[in-house]
């Protein structure tokens, strides 16, 4: 047996080379690695490296003759169920990425007693290497709507890298307590988390999963943790002085941005658990001008409607989410046109 010399691909780059092997060579040790490199028996374009070297594409990885047990461990399950259900859910596919429309009360990500998770679900899609697909952002659990889903670990650095740039345009349609005045807004505040809530903007965890977390809270300009937040709202139809349909266009990203923000102006978006409940001594508690008809669900209702960003292969990729069952049944029932104006649309960014 002879060293052989293998190449760095796209998707692999940035990759420690310890995790590399890992997933070229599952088989080989983690002590047995250590000992080939450290003795230099494994090269980079020639040059000794450390486990922790980070690769790049089209580089040179030597590996000197291994002799390799098969995998102790089998292969994982795929759940044919999560499959289907996944595949139901696409929007918008291509050999790159894939647009979900996420349903209301599905999690993103795992937390304490959450057992089902659409990140756990994409398990069931791994492509011919076995890799699986990887979230690129995250919405809330009760958030229905447009998510984007890369299947190579390189395309998800590169949308990653589109969405934190701020390239990525994000359209929300929401269902608000009152009507907002003005009818078309800028909502700029200060936001800090709760005591013991992480920073859940990467795709990394659901804060809805977790149960104990508390809201976000306005806060002051130089205050820790406080990071500014900014949205842009407007008026798409309204029913009297009891609510209205907001088109909402989050300009940054924050923790429970645009439920928070709602609140904050004094028109929380209709089902929310969190951010709906008003307190005892609030005048809003009991104003039958604001009261919300009956029939219609305590369901959050929020959808990200509409993503549009450049595709890292070009062109744009314009995405669009059909509303969820709750809010299809109250749109139906106050009259709303989804093909009506939407004013935020054509906003200047």
């Amino acid at each position: 047996m002879s060293a052989q010399t293998l190449q760095v691909t796209e998707d692999e780059e940035g990759m420690r080379l310890d995790r590399w092997f890992k997933r070229r060579m599952p088989a080989l040790s983690l002590s047995h690695l250590n000992k080939i490199v450290r003795t230099g028996q494994v090269r980079v374009d020639g040059a000794r490296v450390k486990t922790a070297t980070r690769l790049l594409p089209g580089q040179n990885v030597r590996v000197p003759p291994l002799d390799l047990a098969a995998p102790a461990t089998p292969k994982p399950q795929v759940s044919e169920a999560d499959a289907k259900a996944l595949r139901e859910m696409i929007l918008f596919e291509d050999r790159d990425l894939m647009v979900l429309n996420k349903p209301f009360g599905l999690a993103v990500q795992g937390g304490s007693g959450m057992k089902q998770h659409l990140d756990g679900m994409l398990a069931s899609l791994p492509n011919e290497r076995g890799d699986r697909p990887v979230l690129v952002h995250r919405l809330d659990r009760d958030t229905s709507g447009v998510l984007l889903v890369a299947k190579t670990r390189k395309m998800a650095a590169d949308l990653g890298e589109i969405f934190r740039s701020r390239q990525a345009r994000k359209i929300y349609w929401a269902l608000v307590e009152g009507v907002p005045k003005p009818a078309q807004g800028r909502i700029s505040l200060y936001l800090a988390k709760g005591e013991g809530m992480g920073d859940d903007r990467p795709a990394r965890r659901d804060p809805d999963a977790q149960g104990k977390l508390e809201k976000m809270r306005v806060a002051k300009h130089g205050e820790e943790d406080a990071r500014h937040s900014v949205t842009y709202y407007a008026i798409v139809d309204k029913v009297a002085s009891r609510l209205a349909w907001l088109s909402m266009k989050p300009i940054t990203g924050r923790t429970h941005q645009l439920r928070a923000h709602a609140e904050a102006i004094g028109h929380p978006i209709i089902g929310d658990p969190k951010y709906g409940l008003k307190p005892k001594n609030d005048p809003r508690r009991n104003d039958p001008l604001r009261a919300i008809p009956e029939g219609v669900e305590r369901k959050l209702h929020l959808l990200a409607r509409r993503l549009i960003l450049p595709h890292p292969r070009g062109g744009m990729l314009d995405v669009t989410a059909p509303l969820p069952p709750h809010m299809q049944r109250s749109f139906e029932m106050f009259g709303f046109d989804v093909k009506q104006y939407d004013p935020i649309e054509n906003a200047p960014e």
